[in-house]
């Protein structure tokens, strides 16, 4: 299948060199607002079509599938561009910048009858059925408490830091850790206490928030764009704990038994960066005839983003376009 990349940024050269090494997807064509920088991306890897405007790009009869790879501030329009052009389209997370702008390019996906997913990798990867299947095995009995963190040293970054970018480390960083809680303990949490501590520009920093679910389970999140974090998630339980390391793509899996021994150890499978299984996934579904892909569905994209909108509310903070 080929894909057509909007944005030229970091995160879509990471997703470049994934395709190239895929058997069933290739790195077709980029779109950027400059297409001398478009042309420099496409020579740099191997793409046969660059061009200067995203319009053109999703204009494309030959491109079977869009990635958007732009701000969370711009993945809407986006999104909408490549839905009006009948394309299927994978978005990079955070899916939007609100649960309404979710809901709105969703009900256009479905009313067109066309793929959209968020590219969450952390939703895709092998490690995932094993997380689900260790903890399901009852190795560690019930779990009573979980604990994740995810932060990075990116607080000179542009993204991270406008307003009118959708800025702040919950939308970029965030949104892994409360990713983690949902697929160990659901999204059914009866109520939530956060704190957040703003940068200059009035975009949160880094942030705690202590969630509780039936049963007195409790899970605790932390998200920071001003220190490097040991990205870990931590699942405790009766008989023992989980230890993940690497929370947004794990690289092995821990687990402990009541006297803290360690008893198990499960590695990472061999991948190209990880991006590879959103792919894989999107296609499959596309072939499929589905809107949605099972590993991330419309239902949860919707929570997250609900999520992260009653956190905000919280703090009070709220974006431009807003």
């Amino acid at each position: 299948m080929n894909v057509g990349i909007i944005g030229a940024g970091g995160i879509a050269r990471k997703m470049a060199a994934t395709l190239n090494g895929m058997d069933r997807a290739n790195a077709y064509a980029i779109g950027s607002r400059s297409l001398e920088k478009a042309q420099s991306f496409a020579d740099e890897f191997s793409m046969p079509k660059a061009y200067g405007s995203y319009e053109e790009l999703v204009s494309d009869p030959d491109i079977g599938l869009i990635y958007v790879a732009t701000p969370h501030s711009h993945h809407q329009q986006h999104i909408r561009l490549a839905l009006e052009h009948d394309k299927p389209v994978l978005c990079e997370k955070a899916f939007t910048i609100n649960e309404k702008q979710a809901r709105d390019v969703i009900d256009l996906a479905r009313s067109r009858k066309l793929l959209l997913a968020e590219a969450i990798w952390t939703r895709y990867v092998p490690m995932r059925k094993i997380l689900d299947e260790t903890i399901a095995s009852g190795v560690i009995g019930e779990v009573r408490s979980l604990t994740a963190n995810l932060g990075y040293l990116i607080d000179t970054v542009p993204r991270l830091i406008e307003p009118t970018l959708a800025g702040g480390a919950l939308l970029d960083v965030g949104v892994y850790t409360i990713t983690f809680m949902s697929m160990v303990l659901g999204d059914d949490f009866t109520s939530f206490d956060t704190t957040m501590i703003p940068i200059e520009t009035g975009m949160d920093g880094q942030s705690t928030t202590v969630f509780t679910y039936p049963g007195n389970v409790m899970a605790t999140v932390h998200s920071t764009q001003h220190a490097v974090t040991d990205r870990r998630g931590m699942i405790y339980g009766t008989k023992g704990f989980i230890e993940v390391q690497n929370i947004n793509n794990p690289e092995a899996i821990r687990i402990f038994d009541l006297d803290r021994n360690q008893v198990k150890e499960l590695l990472q499978p061999k991948q190209i960066t990880g991006f590879e299984y959103q792919v894989e996934a999107c296609i499959d579904a596309i072939e499929a005839g589905e809107v949605e892909c099972e590993q991330m569905p419309h239902s949860e994209i919707l929570k997250m983003m609900h999520t992260m909108d009653a956190i905000r509310e919280r703090w009070g903070m709220t974006y431009p376009m807003e």
